[in-house]
This record gives structure tokens, sequence and C-alpha cells, in this order.
């Protein structure tokens, strides 16, 4: 389980805010301008070197807020973004800014181009990501793809490839084709908070929503490893994460005061860091870069929800300083590469750029004095033995203070009257340098905290701000004017350090300008004192004066005395090392002055070299020839297998497999051991430090050959003079004759110019009347199409007409299809109707009958009238069509083609639609067919049940002639029942009268037979005697009464049944004919 540690603020660093005088900057509506206006100088408290904002002077004057901005691979230039779209850059060393872009949309994040170093990718509202360059101000690229805003863009070391992020994927694109390479898709319900590229590694790390964290390899993608999940009893969820620029250590923190430290080697938690209680959430994190501290960063910069961002020490979970304060939250942070800068977007909207030097100076300030003194007061009576101190580590206590007298404290004075031992070990600013070797000693190296300051001690530098003013005045000499294309260094800041440092040296001491190894001697001492160039001059020069003792002698050649040294120091404790050399014909200018000009600069890392110099700057000045002999004997294994030449040389310019203490123990060694009459220390003076005031005179060279050296250069610069003012006269002659060669060519250039003119303005007159003729073939164009238009408006038009009639005719005939349909059921209706009526009305059937064959008259009638009116429309639209025809003969020729295919059209719609008549009438004509055989099937089942009828009426006949024949036959003796006899006959006489008359007319000869017979009955009736009722009823007997009565009861009953079968037998028989009728009724329909 990983430790968990807290952060505290030491009293000395609970600073409160002071109100100090700050420079701030209005871009305004500048497009560059001046950042600062005067040198500035950030105080310690805040450490603000100048505040940036952006306010525009229009009407309404309003303040452009900055949302993002990154820095650069040098770290000496910024680029920033407002919420309107403007991009501006700002070079800190070169105190300019500049508008590069306006984008018109806010941007979302920045990222400079590691490779282009002109070229930056912008993130944009529009969800697009764009490149531009920063000198042109030109578009470069446009990359689009993402559905969501993006939040980060991270950019491999090698400057080809980048990582766009946003809330729902993330997009690997190649910067050389812009083109997207890969796409990380994930599922809705996991999000994603950042993936980006580990520093200086060919790995991405992805960061998701549910604290997961994978590790890829960039070309494949193969998952390399994932890390664990954090543990249960830390509920941090991670929103925000930071990696150490050796790619080592992952930071990770969210809504909690909590920060995780993870070890991506190991894959494992190794430390939570809990923050003060203020801060709840965390929302930035970020490594402060240290140029000395191998990219193992362990300042841990915590921007936290209060707008305070805290940078501790992830080692001693320290408080350093912080930045920001309630009333001015900071936004967003970013940190130089370098670790000089950190940019700020505050709450505000404005830009805040700090110094770190001065926010750690305070931290970097040297320990106080180890030894003081406390003196009496003057009118003290207090004796010296009454002030009683004790003496632990090195330090004096003081004793208890009382209340009644004050005790002064003051730097250690010189006794007038004792006698101080070691004065040579007495360094300034009281320390000791007997103490700081047994320090080193222990040690290995001194306090990374207070090396520069041990060392400025030992070294007891001077710091002459007036005569280094008066050699940097000079200028930069001459010998270093072309320092950058012998040294291309890629800091343009440490190019310009180096280059005045040596320059200040060669106005210094004249042998320094045309020493060729000075640049390869001084460079780590640039590069380690960049910000202080004073301290760097005296540093190299105090290094020159004691440490390069007799290296000029023979001068311009290396040191032969020293290597001479060196090589019998290496005899005296390594005779097979150096026959090896002498063998392999490898001399002391290949293994030992390789070292001694570049001081261990290059097989030395920065940590080993400097804990080096913490011993050379401790010890006499032999100790750099010991450690040279000492790096050669450590070292024998790897050279005693070295053969050939290259070998060598390739193994003293490039660093080795070798533990730097167990060189420094072997030096020590060496020191001791090495016999006085070959030892370096009896031919090298002692340490001397350099002259307050003025420096001294440095002359320990051969002045014949350095003032040979400079006569020879001043010769070959007034050669280099002659040359060039010949070389101006012979360009100047070379200049008029080209003048009057140009005058020649200008005149002739000229005279074509005019007939160029002339020729233009021809061609625009041919153009313009080009122009005319297109224009009036453009008119001419759409009068024509105007006319097709016209043409095909009133075809769609008459279309349409025929269309609208052709619908309108088929609902017509459909209305008279549904009606017929109507009517032949009414038809068929009807006959049921009549055989039903029949029954009883035998009159009013004939009527009905009669009436319904005048309607299928009318309707046959209306029917030809309809087929004649169809014929007759007809033939008037071919007589129209006809005449259409004749009338577009004449017509003229260009459109004969255009008429015949229309006449053509119009002539195959004519046959359509007499096809669709033909098959109308076709139509029609079955249905007439279909229907006339229905009539004649109902009319044969008519006659059927007439037959049956008739037969009927017979049989009734007969039976009623019969009873006739006995009514006469007993018509003498049944003279009483000749009443009622004549009564039934009056009724059957009306009965019988219905029937034959619906009998005549469908022919039957029984029935004329029948006629005259019951004529006949109606006269004898009528012939006889007119009587009433009373009087034959007076007149009969009551038997025979009795029986006419009885007889007329049957009669009725008889008739009855008669009427009851027949209306029965009429009523099957319309049952058959309506099913008959019906079943091709539905075949039709």
């Amino acid at each position: 389980m990983p430790g968990s540690d807290r952060v505290g603020y030491p009293p000395s660093q609970r600073w409160s805010r002071a109100a100090t005088s700050m420079q701030s900057t209005d871009l305004g509506n500048k497009e560059s301008g001046k950042i600062w206006h005067r040198k500035p100088s950030p105080a310690t408290r805040d450490g603000i070197i100048v505040n940036i904002i952006h306010n525009t002077s229009d009407y309404h004057p309003k303040v452009l807020r900055f949302l993002n901005v990154a820095f650069d691979g040098s770290g000496d230039c910024l680029i920033a973004g407002d919420h309107q779209g403007n991009i501006y850059t700002f070079e800190l060393p070169g105190n300019r800014f500049n508008l590069v872009q306006r984008t018109a949309q806010a941007c979302t994040a920045l990222a400079f181009s590691l490779r282009r170093k002109s070229e930056f990718l912008v993130a944009l509202a529009d969800y697009s990501v764009k490149c531009f360059d920063t000198v042109t101000k030109e578009l470069v690229s446009w990359m689009r793809g993402h559905e969501s805003s993006v939040s980060s863009i991270s950019v491999h070391a090698s400057g080809r490839y980048a990582i766009t992020t946003s809330s729902d994927t993330a997009q690997l694109w190649d910067l050389d084709t812009f083109q997207r390479k890969r796409k990380l898709n994930i599922r809705q319900s996991v999000g994603i908070q950042k993936v980006f590229f580990l520093p200086l590694s060919n790995t991405i790390l992805s960061c998701f929503k549910d604290n997961s964290i994978f590790a890829w390899e960039c070309d494949t993608l193969f998952c390399k490893y994932q890390l664990p999940a954090p543990p249960e009893s830390s509920s941090v969820s991670y929103k925000v994460f930071a990696v150490t620029r050796d790619g080592r250590i992952l930071a990770a923190g969210g809504k909690s005061n909590h920060l995780h430290l993870w070890c991506l080697e190991a894959t494992q938690l190794f430390r939570i860091i809990q923050m003060p209680t203020k801060v709840r959430a965390v929302r930035h994190l970020e490594f402060l870069p240290d140029s000395f501290d191998a990219g193992s960063n362990q300042v841990l910069g915590v921007l936290s929800q209060d707008g305070i961002m805290r940078f501790v020490n992830i080692q001693t979970c320290k408080l350093l300083f912080e930045i920001g304060s309630l009333d001015e939250g900071i936004s967003s942070s970013v940190i130089s590469p370098h670790g000089r800068y950190i940019a700020s977007v505050m709450e505000n909207g404005s830009l805040n750029i700090y110094s770190v030097q001065a926010l750690m100076q305070e931290i970097n300030k040297p320990p106080p004095p180890l030894v003081k003194v406390i003196e009496d007061l003057p009118k003290n009576t207090l004796n010296s033995n009454d002030l009683k101190m004790k003496m632990m580590s090195g330090r004096i206590q003081r004793p208890a203070k009382s209340r009644e007298s004050k005790i002064q404290t003051r730097i250690l004075k010189q006794d007038l009257t004792g006698n101080l031992e070691n004065k040579e070990n007495e360094l300034s600013e009281g320390l000791n340098k007997k103490r700081l070797q047994i320090l080193l000693k222990s040690y290995g190296e001194y306090p990374t905290k207070y090396r520069m300051f041990i060392w400025r001690s030992l070294l007891q530098l001077p710091e002459n701000h007036t005569a280094f003013s008066s050699l940097v005045d000079k200028g930069t000499h001459v010998a270093h004017l072309s320092l950058q294309k012998k040294y291309p260094i890629k800091s343009r800041k440490l190019l310009r350090v180096l280059q005045r440092t040596l320059s200040a040296l060669a106005h210094w001491s004249s042998v320094l300008s045309d020493t060729p190894y000075l640049p390869l001697l001084a460079f780590p001492f640039v590069k380690l004192f960049q910000n202080n160039q004073l301290i760097c001059f005296e540093v190299v020069a105090t290094l020159i004066i004691n440490w390069c003792q007799h290296w000029f002698e023979y001068f311009p050649n290396p040191p032969i005395n020293i290597l001479s040294m060196i090589e019998n120091v290496l005899a005296f404790h390594d005779k097979e090392l150096l026959q090896h050399f002498i063998d392999r014909d490898v001399t002391s200018q290949l293994y030992a002055w390789p070292l001694l000009e570049t001081v261990f600069s290059e097989v030395l890392t920065r940590e080993e070299w400097l804990r080096l110099f913490d011993n050379v700057f401790s010890n006499h000045p032999s100790f750099l020839l010991m450690t040279v002999v000492a790096y050669n004997t450590c070292c024998r294994a790897p050279l005693l297998n070295c053969t050939l030449k290259d070998d060598f040389e390739y193994f003293f310019h490039h660093r080795n497999n070798l533990d730097i203490n167990v060189v420094i123990r072997e030096a020590y060694r060496l020191m001791e051991t090495t016999p006085a009459s070959i030892h370096p220390s009896s031919v090298l003076d002692a340490f001397v430090a350099l002259t307050k005031g003025q420096y001294p005179v440095f002359n320990q060279y051969p002045k014949f050959i350095v003032d040979y050296q400079t006569q020879e250069r001043e010769r070959r610069n007034d050669e280099l003079d002659f040359l060039r003012e010949r070389q101006t006269v012979e360009n100047m002659q070379a200049e008029v004759e080209q003048r009057a060669e140009d005058e020649a060519w200008y005149k002739r250039q000229e005279l074509l110019r005019r007939a160029e003119e002339t020729r233009r303005e021809m061609l625009l007159q041919e153009e313009k009347m080009l122009q005319q003729k297109q224009r009036l073939a453009a008119v001419k164009r759409e009068l024509k199409i105007k006319e097709i238009n016209l043409q095909d408006a009133s075809r769609r038009h008459l279309l349409k007409l025929q269309q609208d009639r052709r619908e309108m005719e088929l609902r017509r005939l459909e209305d008279e299809i549904e009606r017929k349909g109507q009517m032949r059921d009414q038809e068929i209706v009807a006959p049921t109707k009549d055989l039903e009526m029949r029954q009883l009305e035998l009159e009013s059937q004939k009527w009905l009958y009669e009436k319904d064959l005048t309607r299928n008259q009318e309707a046959v009638t209306k029917e030809i009238r309809e087929d004649a009116d169809a014929h007759r429309r007809k033939v008037a639209l071919e007589e129209h069509v006809f005449q259409k025809l004749l009338e577009t003969s004449q017509t003229q020729s260009t459109e004969t083609q255009k008429v015949i295919k229309e006449n053509l059209a119009k002539a195959e719609q004519a046959c359509l639609n007499a096809d669709w008549q033909i098959q109308a009438l076709h139509k029609q004509k079955c249905d007439d067919r279909q229907r006339s055989e229905g009539y004649q099937e109902a009319a044969s089942l008519l006659r059927k049940n007439r037959r049956k009828e008739i037969e009927v009426l017979n049989s009734v006949v007969q039976e009623e002639a019969k009873k006739w024949k006995e009514a006469e036959e007993k018509e003498f003796h049944l003279q009483s029942e000749k009443k009622a006899a004549a009564l039934s006959d009056a009724s059957r006489k009306w009965f019988l009268q219905q029937e034959i008359s619906a009998a005549l007319e469908h022919a039957g000869n029984p029935l004329h037979e029948a006629v005259p017979w019951l004529q006949k009955k109606q006269v004898a009736s009528s012939c006889l005697p007119q009587t009433s009722p009373l009087s034959e009823g007076s007149e009969m007997d009551p038997s025979a009464q009795m029986f006419l009565n009885r007889k007329t009861t049957g009669w009725g009953s008889m008739e009855q049944d008669l009427l009851k079968k027949v209306r029965n037998l009429r009523q099957r028989l319309t049952a058959q004919a309506q099913n008959r009728c019906q079943t091709p009724h539905l075949l039709t329909t």
C-alpha cells in the first residue's frame, strides 16, 4: 500500500500578498508591439513579469478574454487565443508580440508543432482542428472528424504525430500529410478524460472516466499495459493528469484533495499526497521542469478550485510557493519546457506571465552563516566568561536572552590580537574549506540547493560588475561573429550568452580570442549560469587562471607540459595501460587532452559532472589532472580491448558506463600516493582568486605568437577589406553597365508594353463584340425557351383537359353501369313482386309489366342515343384532328418535324381513344348479351310458369264445367239455389276475368275456347229471372236451402285450396328464376 503524506505549510512560506507594482500591457487593436516598456523586475512575492489584457477601443469597449495558452519547444515563445478567435504570439526574449491569425471563433485547445517550429495547431468551436503558420500567417491544413469540442492536443516528441481528444473520441493524425491515421471508438457509457503521448517515448496513454488507464504502442497500437484500479479507500475520480519529463511518474487528481502518484515502469501506485483541507478539487496538474534533475521532476503544480496554483515537492511533500489568489484566481496554467516561465490565464480573462526564478529566489536563498559572534553592549558589565555558547554541528548556539539587556548579532570580525589558525581555509560568508571537504567526502557531493552558493564561496568570486560591464560593452569580438556556424545551438538565448561570455574573455585576454577549444571549455558553465552572466564569466576566468595553468605556453598547440605530467603519473600507476597506448600509437593528446579541453562534459552526464566539479573546486588545481589519470585507470578494461585509433577517439568523446564516484575516489588515491617528484602540485601553483575591482592581467602565453597571429589576422582583415573594396568597385562598374543595359531593356519593354496595350485594346473590343453576340444569342435562347415552355404548358393543359374529359367519361360510364345494374336488379326483383301481386291483382300485374317494358324500351332507346352521341363525338374528333392536320400542314417548314411528331402523338392518342371506345362498346355488347340471355331465361321461366298456370286454370275450368253440368242437371230440383249459384258465379266471373285477361296476351287456345263458353253462361245467367233473394228464399224449400248453403261452403273451401296451391307454385317458380338470373349478374360484375 503506497504511503500517504500531507502537504504542510512551512512558516517561512506563508506569504501575505503585498501590493507590488507590476507592468500591465493592453494589446488593444494593435497587431504587433512590445510586451513591456521597461525592463521587468518581478517581485519575490508574486513573481509576475507582466500582465497582458486585451481591450477593444470600439464604440462600445469590451474586454476580450484569453482562453488558452501554449509554449513552443524552446520555452521562450508562447501563443495565446481569446474567445473571439484572435491568436497572438509572444516572444519573451525579443519583447515582441504579433497577431498571427483571426479565426472568428473561440479556440478550445492550442499546441505548437515540434517538427516545423513556425506551425501551430488550434482546435476551434466548430469541432475542427486547423494548422497555421506564424510566419506566413496562412492556413496550412484543416482537419475535421470530431463531433464534439476538442479539449486537448498532444504532439509526439518527433513532431510527426498529434492526438486530438474530445469527450467521445480521440483521433491520431499524421502531421506530414495531415490525414487521420487511427480513431479511438468507445462506448457512450465510458467517456474519455485525456489521451496524450508520454514525453520522449513512443507510448500513448489513454485515461477514461471510469479511472481506467491504458498504455498503447504508437506504431502498432498494441496495448502495452493497464494500470490497476486505485484503492477503494481513496475515492478519487480522475479528471486531470501530468507526467514527468522522463515519463516514469504519472500524477492524477480529480474531485478530491488527494493526488495519486503512479510508477509507470512498475505499473503501481506508490504514493498518495493529501493537499490542504481548503483544496476540494483539482483542476490542473503540471510538473515544473528543472535543468538539473535529468527529467525526474520533483515539483508539481496543483491548480485547485479556489483559483490558486500550489507548487509542492512530491518527495518531501512541502509547499514551496503558490501563485494566484482568491481575488485574482487562475483559470488555466502552462509551464515552459525549460521551467523558467509560467503563463496563466486568469479568471478575469487576462494573461499573467510569472518568473519561476523570482518565485524560487526565497527557496534557493543561501543558508545563513555558520559562524556568528555575539558582542557585548557598550555599557554591559558582563564578562566574556558570562556568555556561554555550545557548539553543535558547526553552529553556535546563543544563550538565553536577558530581559534587561539586548544582545547584538554581527558577522565575525578579525581579532587584532589573536592568531587565527588555518587562515587560508577561511572563505567568505563564514564558510570553512576544510569543513566543506569533510562534508564532501561524507556525501560525495554538495546539496543541490546550495551548490551554486558553495561554488561562489570556494572560487571567491569578486563580482566586479563595473569591469564586466566594460568588457561586455565592447561588443561581440571579431573571432566569435560566426560562432553559430561552428556551434549550431538550438536555444538562441544560450547561443547569445555563450557568444557574449566568449567575447568578454577575448577582450580580457587576447590569447583567448584564438583559442579553438575555449567554447568547449566554457559551454557547460554557460549552460549552468546562463541566467547570471557575470558569475559565468568569473567562474570561467577563475578556471583558466587556476586549473588551466601552463596551458598556453605551447600555444597554439596543446599543453605538452601538462600532458607530459599526466603521462608520467599514468606511467607510475599503470604501466601496462601506458604501454598499450604506446603500442597502439595513442598519445596523451588522444587519451587526456579531449577530457581536459571539454572539462569532462562530453563523457559525463549533468549530475556526474556537477559531482565531479564539487570535488575539483574543493581541491588543489592538480586534482583535475589526477581526475584524467583516474578516468583512464578506471576504464582500463575496455581501453585494453581497443585496438583501433578510431575506437580510442570514440571512447574519449562519448559517454561510457562508468561510476563517477569510483573515479573520484581513485583521483583522491592518486593525489595521496603519487610521489612529489612527479606530482602536478609541485608544478602548479595554489588557488588564486580574482582580484576585486579590476580583473587581473592574464599573459601566461607566448606573446610573440599571439602578436604574430594578431598581426596575421589584421593583415588578413586588411586584405579582405582591400578585396572587398575592389569587389565593390567592380560591382559598381558592373552595376553601371547593367543599369545601361537595363535602361535599353526598359525602353524595349516600354515599346512592347505599348504594343501589348494596343493589342489588348483590340482584344477588348473583340471581346465586347463577342459578349454582345453572346448576349443576343442568350436573348434568342431565352425567347426560344419561353416559346417552348408556352407550347409545353399548352400541351400539358390540353393533356389535362383530355384526361379530365376521359375521367368524366369513365365516371359517366361507371354511373351508367351502376344504374343499369340497379335497373337489372330492379328488373329481377320486379317479376317477383309481380308474381306475388298476381295472386290478388292480375290486372295490376299486367299494368306493371307494361310499365317495365316501357322503361326497358326507354333505357334501350337512351343507350342507343348515347351510342349515337359518342359516335358523333368520335366523328367530330376525327374531323377536328383531320382539320388540325390540314391546318398544321400549312405552317413553316422549320416546324414540320415538330408538327408531324405532335400529330403522330395525337393520332396515337386518337387510336388509343378509339381502342378504348371499342373496348367500352365491346363491354356494353357483352353486358347487353348477358342481359338478353337473362331476359330470355326469365321469359322461359315465365312461359313455363304460365303453362302450368294454364293447366291449373284448365283443370279449374273443367271442374267448374262439371259443376255447371251437375247444376244444370239439378237445376230443376234446386231452383232455390239459383240465387246463391248466381252470386257465386258473379264472384268467380270477376276473378276469372282477371286471369283470362293476363292469359290472352300470352296466347292460349284453351283460354279462347273457354271464354265463349263463359260468355254463353253469362248470357244464360243474365237471361234468368231477376228475383230478390227474399222472394227466392221464401219460395225455396227449407231442405233445399240447407243443401245449397252446404254446397256453397264446399265450393268456397275447394276454391281457396286451389288458389293456395297456385300461389305456392308461383312463389317456387319465381325463386328459381331469381337464382338463375343472379348467377350471370355476378359473373358480369
